[in-house]
């Protein structure tokens, strides 16, 4: 029956078509001896028929025995010319309708692609560090990594919910600072002066906020001094006041907190407990530490500047992205080493999650040359935080298909946006190996984060202390042009627990001083591997 088919689609062949190959696809089907081969043959004929009648115009007639070839003479070079195919001018419309056709599903292809259907999106928001923040600024935002760094290659809106894909260049409003030199095997340079001190600072302000931060880093010329000690007078107290309410009742991720707070700081005005007060930062540090009393969320902090905040800062200069680009590749993106422990046990330390488009090779080579190992184990001890794709992108190698991480609500744009690990790497053979990680009582932010989310979905083990307990992204909001505050904005749920680690910190699986943590987790993975 098949070959009956077969015969009649090669006689709706142009003439010239079935003098010439005719004989040859009939030999060619006869010798299929399975059945699939020759439904394959049948298609093919099949698609063969308009191609020829469409395209091959020298087909429709007789065509003329080819020409005998000239041997060629002895030790003389020959050449023999092809001739060239000239499509009939008909071709032209249904070569247009097809290429038409295929741009259409294409983009309909692309639109209804995996990416979309999976609804994967890694939010763009950076996780503060502090390399890269100009002195004459107002201070930087305290967000996911509360080290105060943005990284300037990556801005978005905070409104935008940032995909997997490559995002739009916006600028930032809630940022969550959550890190390619030629070799990741390298120890990295420690960071820069200005990243240690910033550092400290943080570290400082998780413990006494209302000493440290309360006021912004300014020039220090005698100009931003006197300006910076300028008296403060009832009407931009009361001006203060009402700002901070309504920028609290706006972004902060807890209304009702934001609420109390709000009832707290309008009493204490109607009091007139404010009225002594004619210092810029006595003023800041006590609305400070009146909120964290209130609403207990020491990152609530109103500070006082020399320098307007606007609420959607301009995307860095040139030089400070320059800045940012030259730190990381001094500092190796703060991998510190890479390692293959005794045991073939495979061994990462960095101390911050960088921007993925800075430092994305950096992470890529590391884990490449980890690939082979038989367990793995990542050194968060003094990691900092960063940016929120950089999480993504190294737990990717986890997993063998693409997994929900975490869910992020916006408040002040009511926008909800996922994050989810990428596509699997190809080649990567790290997905069913033993894994831990190193926390310590400074882990913060994006480290938090990453620690979390693979211990919600129970694929590795944590070994050390417990962390810091940062888990919402913060933006600082302009007041008037001295003050601004300092306000969690964003909140980040995981899908499995339906909360996260603010104020808590993540616990370890198994709790050790942070200087043993290294050595218990290498016990641990030996004692895996040997019960493989």
């Amino acid at each position: 029956m098949l070959r009956h088919l077969y015969r009649c689609a090669l006689r709706l062949h142009p003439p010239g078509f079935r003098k010439r190959f005719g004989a040859e696809m009939l030999s060619i089907f006869d010798q299929s001896k399975e059945k699939r081969a020759s439904l394959r043959l049948l298609l093919d004929v099949a698609t063969s028929l308009s191609r020829q009648w469409l395209l091959r115009s020298e087909f429709w007639g007789e065509t003329p025995a080819a020409p005998a070839p000239q041997p060629a003479l002895d030790g003389v070079p020959s050449f023999c010319t092809i001739d060239s195919f000239h499509p009939s001018p008909a071709a032209f419309v249904p070569a247009l309708v097809l290429s038409l056709a295929i741009f259409s599903l294409t983009g309909v292809a692309i639109k209804h692609s995996w990416i979309h259907v999976l609804r994967i999106r890694i939010p763009e928001a950076q996780l503060e560090t502090p390399q890269w923040i100009p002195e004459t600024t107002a201070a930087p935002e305290v967000g996911l990594s509360g080290s105060g760094q943005e990284s300037p290659a990556l801005a978005s809106s905070e409104s935008t919910a940032a995909l997997v894909s490559p995002p739009t260049a916006e600028t930032p409003k809630e940022s969550q600072s959550a890190s390619n030199p030629q070799n990741p095997q390298r120890r990295a340079q420690s960071l820069s002066n200005s990243a240690k001190q910033s550092a400290t600072a943080i570290a400082e302000s998780k413990t006494q906020p209302e000493t440290t931060a309360g006021s912004s880093t300014v020039s220090g010329s005698p100009a931003a001094v006197s300006a910076h000690n300028w008296k403060l007078d009832a009407a931009e107290q009361l001006l203060v006041i009402d700002g901070a309410i309504q920028n609290l009742q706006k972004y902060y991720v807890d209304p009702s907190a934001a609420q109390r707070i709000a009832a707290v700081l309008l009493a204490h005005k109607e009091h007139s407990d404010y009225s002594a007060i004619t210092d810029r930062q006595v003023f800041a540090d006590l609305l400070t530490r009146q909120i964290d009393a209130a609403g207990r969320d020491k990152y609530i902090v109103v500070v006082n500047t020399t320098s307007t905040v606007p609420d959607r800062p301009a995307l860095p200069f040139s030089e400070e992205v320059a800045r940012y680009h030259k730190q990381m590749a001094e500092s190796n993106c703060t991998f510190e080493k890479v390692q293959i422990l005794p045991h073939n046990i495979g061994y990462l330390k960095f101390n911050s999650f960088p921007d993925v488009s800075v430092c994305g090779e950096v992470a890529a080579a590391a884990m490449k040359k980890l690939n082979a190992t038989d367990a793995l184990i990542f050194d968060l001890r003094d990691n900092l935080g960063g940016n929120a794709r950089m999480v993504a992108f190294l737990a990717t190698y986890l997993f063998d298909q693409p997994t929900h991480l975490n869910d992020f609500y916006n408040r002040g744009d009511n926008n909800r946006f996922e994050s989810w690990t990428l596509a699997p790497v190809p080649g990567n053979r790290l997905t069913d190996k033993p894994a831990f990680v190193l926390t310590s009582a400074s882990t913060f932010s994006a480290a938090e984060a990453f620690a979390y989310d693979l211990k919600m979905l129970k694929r590795v083990t944590l070994v050390g202390e417990t962390t810091s307990g940062r888990g919402h992204m913060g933006a600082p909001h302009s007041i008037d042009d001295h003050f601004m505050i300092r306000i969690p904005g964003i909140l980040v749920t995981n899908p499995i627990s339906k909360t996260n680690w603010e104020g808590k910190g993540v616990e370890p699986d198994v709790k050790v001083n942070a200087a043993d943590a290294l050595a218990t987790a290498e016990k641990l993975a030996l004692v895996r591997l040997r019960n493989k």
